[in-house]
């Protein structure tokens, strides 16, 4: 199991290039991904390994059976809902108050239904939504959860990244032209 101390929980996803994609974010961000069953596709193709850009080699991540199985199995935490009927924004939840022997879960919903009523209403004081024109129903699901890890990340310090490139070293431009760059860019 997870033990990481920020989390993404995936309610019954149902599109692999989201998951594959909130993968990718939840291994660059440190976090531990949850996803509750059933899943729309098979996590152990190559078509899904391809969608997670085989970030799934060192994803933290966990598969449950149903709801109650996450529930039962996660124990106690502080639980965050994303649902286009939440009060409040990501920024107006105080994830840095959260004290840091707690799991912090962000639980977003499959789709094409979201995260069922019955949750969502047991749980209203804890549901946000991102802030967004009138026009538009909701945002691509991969893209809402970077969204909302980078809130929490942003707020509490980015605990554990890196504000410099790490992979080719902070200076790397330094010692480049821009076509050696490119060059470099490519190995």
């Amino acid at each position: 199991m997870t033990d990481k101390r920020v989390n993404v929980v995936l309610f019954e996803p149902e599109i692999p290039q989201n998951t594959g994609n909130i993968m990718r974010s939840c291994v660059a961000f440190g976090c531990g991904l949850h996803i509750i069953k059933p899943i729309g596709f098979d996590i152990d193709s190559p078509v899904f390994r391809r969608s997670t850009t085989n970030h799934i080699t060192w994803a933290d991540y966990e598969l449950y059976d149903s709801y109650k199985d996450f529930m039962d199995r996660t124990g106690e935490g502080e639980f965050y809902f994303m649902t286009r009927y939440g009060k409040k924004a990501p920024s107006d939840i105080d994830f840095a108050a959260v004290p840091g022997d707690r799991k912090i879960y962000l639980i977003f919903g499959k789709e094409s239904t979201g995260i069922p009523p019955e949750i969502l209403r047991s749980n209203m004081e804890r549901c946000f939504r991102i802030p967004m024109t009138a026009e538009c129903r909701c945002l691509n699901l991969s893209n809402a959860a970077a969204v909302v890890i980078y809130e929490v990340m942003r707020q509490t310090g980015y605990p554990g990244l890196s504000a410099e490139e790490v992979q080719k070293g902070a200076d790397f431009l330094y010692g480049y032209s821009y076509d050696e760059t490119l060059k470099a860019g490519k190995d």
